[in-house]
Formats: structure tokens, sequence, C-alpha cells
């Protein structure tokens, strides 16, 4: 189970570069086809299906592009044969923000399976602590 631990690692790591870099095409490379993801912002019942979860980057890319940062602080991976979860903690932010909130951070949490012998996030939820 070691080596699915280190390849959901890379994969998580590889997706937060592809964010920060602003490359949509790698960011949705290792996403289910039936992909759900709760976000931040609306819509609040989540995006259900690649096609919706495509549609969520662009706006977050160019706020990105003001100023702000997406950095994995921490990370955490349990995996099994077939499922695996990861949680981490990141820098998600402008530095106006970071001023005022030196702590936050976005948590992320993803639900993952093995399709076809290779893992893809089937779930995604990011939250920030109501402070």
């Amino acid at each position: 189970m070691a080596d699915y631990e280190k390849e959901i690692r890379a994969l998580v790591e590889g997706w937060a570069r592809a964010v920060h870099d602003g490359d949509l095409e790698t960011v949705l490379a290792a996403h289910a086809d039936d992909i759900v993801m709760f976000d931040v912002p609306p819509p609040h019942r989540g995006v259900r299906g690649l096609a919706a979860y495509r549609e969520t980057w662009p706006a977050f890319f160019e706020w990105q592009r003001q100023g702000a940062v997406f950095d994995i602080e921490s990370l955490d991976v349990t995996a099994g044969a077939d499922v695996a979860f990861a949680f981490a903690l990141l820098r998600c932010g402008t530095p106006e923000e970071f001023a005022e909130a030196p702590d936050r951070r976005l948590r992320l949490t993803l639900g993952l399976r093995r399709d076809d012998g290779r893992w893809v996030v089937a779930h995604e939820h990011h939250s920030f602590a109501i402070t």
C-alpha cells in the first residue's frame, strides 16, 4: 500500500502545481468523469461531472493571476487497494488576505478510486474555517 500512497501524493502535488501554474488540462487529468466537487464559492450544492468541474477553474486562475498563491502546506494520504483519501492544508489567498489573517488555510479533502489501474479523484472538497 505504501506505493499507492506515494502515487497519490505525487498526483496531488502535481495537481496543486498545475493549479498554481494555471494549467487547466493537467488540473483535469486525474479526475473522474463523474467527479463531485464542493468548493468555497457557489454553487453550494457542488458541481457534478468533469465538464462542470472544468468550468470552475477559469475564474480561479484569473483571481490567482492577481497575486494569490495556492501552495500545499501539509498533505496526508491513506490508501487501500481500490480507494483512498487525502487531506491537506494549503496557503490559498492574496498577500492582503494573509496580512489580515496570517493563519488562514484552505482545507482540501479528496476521495480517490482506481479506474483501469490508475488513481482518479472522484470527490473534491475545499473549505475555509469560519472565523
